[in-house]
């Protein structure tokens, strides 16, 4: 990941809570020929000694222990059996993003010198893929996932609601997926590098934005100029 210094998030509570609300990301791996991608439902398991912010120098392949990334695949999907036994994969998470149209910017009166940009929220964790199959370490992981889910209902449904027999049939169908994170890195590309009088007309300008990435862009950008202001 391209990470500017106005744009690198380094601590890894904020981080970890972003890819706990995110509740899913890209799985990407190569097989062989082309690079190729699941977005799955994911849960980051983090050891009791979890850092609190993330080391600059850490490598993908020999990087501090961050934890691992759990998930699933449906076993038609041929991405399980195309990546290499504990090759290197990376997950994307992914935040809001919105379009910044220099119009807003308070500096394009006084000067003129802006042009369009993009803003956005992501995370990339990198580290070596295990497949599983056993059907108990399948059972466990698709218990959690769906007790996060169902947390918040009135009536939750669980993995045990349905016959055991149906359930043991689905496990067959699907594999699991853990990625030793070794490597993190976030990005929190909200116009930072800009004065806080055209972030602030950014913020106007997301707020007239249909759709819920301006809105969740504004609200982030907003958090920041009062954080700043409070200073």
């Amino acid at each position: 990941m391209y990470l500017p210094r106005h744009f690198t998030v380094n601590d890894l509570r904020a981080i970890a809570a972003f890819v706990d609300a995110a509740e899913a990301a890209d799985l990407v791996t190569f097989d062989g020929s082309r690079p190729v991608a699941t977005l799955i439902p994911v849960i980051w398991d983090r050891p009791p000694g979890f850092p609190a912010a993330v080391d600059p120098a850490a490598e993908p392949e020999t990087g501090a222990d961050y934890g691992r990334l759990l998930g699933h695949l449906a076993l038609a999907n041929p991405q399980w059996q195309t990546a290499q036994p504990d090759a290197l994969a990376l997950a994307i998470v992914h935040g809001p993003q919105a379009y910044v149209s220099p119009s807003w910017y308070e500096s394009k009166a006084r000067h003129g010198r802006v042009v369009p940009t993009w803003n956005y929220q992501a995370v990339h964790l990198t580290g070596r893929l295990t497949v599983h199959r056993d059907p108990e370490w399948l059972r466990a992981l698709v218990t959690r996932l769906t007790r996060r889910q169902e947390a918040s209902s009135a009536r939750p449904w669980a993995v045990t609601d349905a016959p055991p027999d149906y359930v043991n049939g689905q496990l067959k169908a699907i594999v699991g997926v853990e990625v030793t994170v070794t490597a993190v890195e976030a990005k929190d590309k909200l116009s930072q590098n800009r004065s806080a009088l055209d972030q602030a007309g950014v913020v106007a300008g997301l707020r007239g934005q249909p759709g819920p990435g301006p809105a969740a862009i504004a609200d982030r950008m907003a958090a920041n100029l009062d954080a700043a202001g409070q200073e």
